[in-house]
């Protein structure tokens, strides 16, 4: 071997010691802090937050939600054009109040424009599943900035939501954007909604998402609020899932 090839041959391996140990000096920095953050006491929830990232990774219970339903009138229904229709929104919305009004769940009512007589009220096939319920009408298209909605919300105690709309890309994105951003854990209804158009409607769900927001589906929902066919809470709803399984195939068999 020459002496060139000995003086590389060192300098490598010199060049390898130092990597070695600042690799290990690094990895036992590391550990220390790790130990140390381990042994920490854990830092209060910020201002607002009523549950813990970790307890929010789990299944959602009926009794820890609110059902929030905006603006399911006869001119939006008329102007849906994305993939889910406006029949089967309109059975996957009154499925949701039986199972909620089952199961004890607050749901708040909400439409736009009703009083200042540019809008009709609630489709009457939707407003007949919650007799006698106030309906808080609004100016504003984003329920959340709309105080006696806001308000409604805060008074049920509830700190996760689950939010239907019409349209998806604005009287539902706004609001459970904002919840979030106050916040709430958001869940909203994809089969449940409708955009002006599929474009509009896809781009809002991937919006709240990426917001934090949690999509889910109306049979997806209601199962997950009992989860165990022998629950206490079975019974109560049992019978709904099967009315609404009945009421799909004839909507299906109807096309």
């Amino acid at each position: 071997m020459s002496t060139s090839s000995t003086s590389d041959s060192d300098a490598f391996a010199t060049t390898r010691r130092r990597l070695l140990s600042a690799t290990t000096a690094a990895a036992v920095a590391v550990a220390a802090v790790g130990s140390a953050a381990a042994q920490a006491p854990a830092s209060p929830a910020p201002a607002g937050r009523s549950q813990s990232r970790q307890s929010r990774r789990g299944v959602w219970k009926h009794d820890e939600v609110a059902l929030l339903l905006i603006d399911y009138q006869p001119e939006m229904f008329r102007q849906i054009r994305s993939e889910t229709s406006a029949a089967l929104i309109e059975l996957n919305t009154r499925f949701l109040i039986r199972a909620a009004r089952a199961l004890d769940v607050p749901v708040i009512l909400s439409t736009v424009a009703v009083e200042m007589g540019i809008n009709e009220p609630t489709v009457a096939a939707i407003a007949a599943e919650l007799p006698g319920s106030k309906v808080i009408d609004r100016s504003s298209m984003n329920a959340w900035e709309d105080k006696p909605f806001h308000d409604a919300v805060l008074a049920t105690g509830r700190k996760r939501l689950v939010f239907g709309a019409l349209y998806t890309e604005i009287c539902l994105a706004f609001p459970v954007i904002d919840a979030l951003k106050e916040g709430f854990d958001s869940m909203y209804i994809v089969d449940a909604v409708g955009g002006m158009s599929q474009i509009a409607h896809a781009t809002a769900l991937d919006r709240m998402a990426h917001a934090g927001a949690i999509p889910n589906t109306a049979l997806a929902w209601v199962t997950e609020l009992f989860r165990d066919w022998k629950s206490a809470e079975a019974p109560k709803v049992r019978p709904i899932i099967v009315w609404y399984l009945q009421q799909l195939e004839e909507l299906r068999a109807a096309r």
